[in-house]
């Protein structure tokens, strides 16, 4: 059996491939090159440079490799840029993703594993996010998701493929220095940026109502975020083989809340800017107070939690921020 790893030489992506090649897993990894790194790729591992909405590529690589199994993650996903561009958003993530299934189906492929967001439940006022939280996203690039997990089930029932949709909250960390996120889109990165360029970070209002004041979130190390998949994967391995084509829907968050602000002074004690004191900019908008994820669903499902913490994501995250910006290393 073999996974197709879509978007594998992505950030995500490439910590997908490692925990499940480690796992004894066989996987070829499919990007596009738009953001994949190729040195990200064990060795061992093919990589095939081709888009989802090449329905030709797509057809050869299943039938080249034996693919049985699909994990999407492929995908444009910076949310103004989804605001400013989206035409170009809706045909790469809808239509690849209609593209890729139609080429899964074509193929008698039973097992498809979609990569969504927390971004499909836009500003929920709730204490945890739970999967039956309503999905009101905000953003094109959340609608994307959103009509992509319609997608996958509908094609599910339809030709018998197991599926599960993930919904990811905020990723940050490394299993690696190599495997970093080399993108400047998250809180993380952000300010490692703005240290690196000798400017103090900033907090976006802080007079929501939470005990700092600023806004509350959840964050996931990444490679945590690879165990859920691989997880999620062998769930639908045992689906298959039984015959059953089930559906999955769930959070993959920690389920505990962090400030802006505590994340912040994590960050700088982290990197060795603790004398930074972080500027108070007024709030942007559409910021919710807090959305922290229900973490019981996946449980129960998948029988897996988070097991690294904040520091372990600032720290792991830095190191790999320093192989690629050694001059922001203070001492």
């Amino acid at each position: 059996m073999t996974w197709l790893i879509t978007g594998g030489a992505g950030f995500i992506g490439a910590h997908v491939v490692r925990a499940m090649t480690r796992a004894g897993e066989r996987v070829v990894a499919y990007d596009d090159g738009s953001a994949g790194v190729a040195e990200r790729i064990p060795a061992g591992v093919p990589l095939v440079t081709g888009s989802t909405l090449d329905r030709e590529r797509l057809d050869a690589t299943i039938a080249e490799y034996g693919v049985t199994g699909v994990v999407h993650l492929a995908a444009r996903k910076q949310v103004g840029e989804s605001v400013e561009q989206p035409l170009f958003y809706y045909r790469e993530n809808i239509g690849g993703l209609g593209t890729l299934l139609e080429a899964v189906a074509a193929a008698g492929i039973r097992r498809f594993l979609f990569s969504s967001s927390a971004a499909v439940y836009g500003m929920p006022d709730v204490s945890l996010v739970t999967e039956d939280t309503p999905c009101l996203p905000l953003s094109p690039y959340g609608e994307t998701k959103l009509a992509g997990e319609w997608l996958v089930r509908a094609a599910g029932r339809a030709h018998g493929i197991s599926t599960a949709c993930l919904r990811y909250f905020n990723v940050a960390g490394a299993a690696s220095p190599e495997l970093s996120d080399t993108g400047v889109f998250n809180i993380v990165p952000i300010v490692f940026d703005r240290l690196t360029r000798g400017k103090v970070p900033q907090i976006f209002g802080d007079d929501y109502p939470t005990p700092d004041g600023t806004c509350i979130r959840d964050y996931i190390h990444v490679e945590d975020l690879a165990d859920a998949h691989l997880a999620a994967a062998r769930k639908l391995t045992e689906q298959a083989e039984l015959g059953s084509a089930g559906d999955l829907t769930v959070n993959i968050g920690s389920g505990e809340g962090v400030s802006v602000r505590e994340l912040i002074d994590l960050i700088l004690d982290v990197t060795g800017y603790a004398d930074v004191e972080p500027v108070v900019t007024p709030r942007r908008p559409g910021d919710p107070a807090r959305v922290v994820a229900s973490s019981e669903l996946i449980r129960k499902e998948l029988g897996w939690s988070a097991a690294r913490g904040p520091r372990d994501m600032v720290e792991s995250a830095w190191q790999g921020w320093l192989l690629h910006h050694p001059e922001a290393r203070r001492g």
